[in-house]
């Protein structure tokens, strides 16, 4: 009988009853098969690896990290709740060390919703992965974390929560975004003027193989996680860089996200993108699960797996080897914020950084416009401000006092959502104050 070398948690959500549309490529039988394919392979026979059900995040649970508006109810359904509970479930199984890792097997999805939330986008609503880093550091203390996003997609919402936080590295690992949506995710995005250098983005060249995606996981992300020294890895786990994957053009094969995986020894991964539902996802799925539980994985094959055929081009090699000689050096030495004339970048005045932003969510068709502003101190990572107002709708303050805030941080936090509340400038109002755990919203 098999031994698993690390004690391995799974959980599966499908989520019957949530679907962006009957025939889209984001719907329940992307886990279904996965599931068959697990069972008809035995892995849950294998000694140290074992299946558990999602739990259901609370709407507290989503308000230590989003601004929603209105509120949680309006934007979120009981899917996404559970989506994100499960990955809750993956850490509190690691973080009481009832498994060594923990694969969350969920959706809907999660790395495209941003710090603001209005509605959907890139099919995600609730960032699943920061509700989860966030419910860590509630209940079991603050961490260092780094996130590898390993999604063919630029983990645009991911980048956008951790923005301003230095102690949460967030790698991204996609396709160029000049190919392919979010149309982000470059090396100049380096995270705010508190926290630069702790956002890393390496875009790739379509039909990017095993060599190349692995080629910047030995040269970038393997140093810069041994320098930063997280206390959790987590994957942002998307599979849509498989060289099947309908609507991406990379090459990947599930042998090289298994060998990735083990490249990364994550404690905590979750799925996010992939959308080869048969030919692809469940030999992922499966290399993942066997990666992650320390047995051997050699013999994963998907069907039509024929390396000569999607092998990268020597021009793309000698490409992604100059990213990697180059990009390392964002992390160890980032340049220094230097104020743009551009407001969608930022700019700093009066100890402020300022930036104003249009966001659109493609799955919902909502155009939103933005000034988020972070007021810099010298004594704590600052007081995050973002005004926010959706299509013609209402205008909309959300305040987050961080968990290192200082007092007169604190206080001016509560003074702006007092005069908010004063002047009516605001339909609606959120606070998020994660030093005193203090979430509160007002309506007019």
């Amino acid at each position: 009988m098999l031994k698993a070398k690390n004690k391995l948690g799974i959980i599966f959500f499908p989520a019957f009853d949530w679907a962006i549309s009957p025939t889209h490529p984001e719907r329940q039988e992307r886990l279904l098969y996965t599931q068959d394919q697990l069972r008809e392979e035995g892995i849950f026979d294998i000694e140290g690896v074992g299946e558990y059900k999602p739990d259901v995040a609370e709407v507290e649970d989503v308000e230590r990290v989003h601004f929603c508006f209105p509120d949680v109810p309006s934007v979120a359904t009981r899917s996404h709740l559970i989506s994100a509970g499960g990955a809750m479930k993956a850490a509190d199984l690691v973080m009481t060390g009832e498994r060594d890792r923990a694969f969350a097997m969920v959706r809907p999805p999660g790395h495209h919703a941003m710090k603001v939330v209005h509605g959907s986008r890139g099919f995600c609503t609730i960032n699943i992965e920061a509700v989860m880093i966030e419910h860590i550091r509630e209940k079991y203390g603050h961490k260092r974390v780094a996130i590898v996003d390993t999604d063919c997609h630029h983990g645009d919402g991911t980048q956008d929560v951790y923005w301003h936080d230095p102690d949460t590295l967030f790698i991204s690992i996609h396709q160029d975004g000049r190919t392919l949506y979010p149309g982000s995710g470059f090396p100049q995005e380096l995270g705010g003027p508190a926290a630069r250098g702790r956002t890393l983005n390496i875009p790739l060249p379509p039909n990017t193989s095993d060599e190349g995606f692995l080629m910047a996981v030995e040269r970038v992300v393997l140093p810069i996680l041994e320098d930063f020294k997280p206390d959790l890895v987590i994957n942002s786990a998307g599979q849509d860089n498989h060289f099947t994957d309908p609507i991406t053009n990379m090459n990947f094969s599930a042998q090289g996200y298994a060998r990735l995986s083990e490249m990364l020894q994550p404690d905590i991964a979750v799925l996010e993108g992939g959308y080869s539902i048969q030919g692809a996802l469940p030999y992922i799925n499966l290399g993942l699960c066997l990666s992650m539980a320390g047995v051997d994985y050699s013999h994963i094959r998907e069907p039509n797996y024929k390396p000569e055929q999607i092998r990268q081009s020597a021009q793309t090699t000698e490409y992604i080897a100059e990213l990697c000689r180059q990009l390392p050096k964002l992390y160890f030495d980032p340049p220094p914020f230097k104020p743009s004339d551009d407001p969608r970048e930022g700019v700093i005045s009066n100890d402020k950084f300022v930036r104003s932003r249009q966001v659109y969510y493609d799955t919902d068709g909502i155009n939103e416009v933005q000034q988020e502003t972070l007021y810099l101190c010298d004594k704590c990572r600052g007081l995050l401000k973002i005004e926010s107002r959706a299509d013609s709708g209402p205008l909309c303050l959300g305040v987050e006092i961080p968990p290192d805030a200082c007092p007169d941080c604190k206080s001016k936090g509560y003074q702006i959502v007092e005069d908010g509340q004063l002047k009516s400038n605001y339909r609606y109002i959120q606070l998020i104050n994660r030093l005193d755990k203090d979430y509160a919203r007002f309506g007019f």
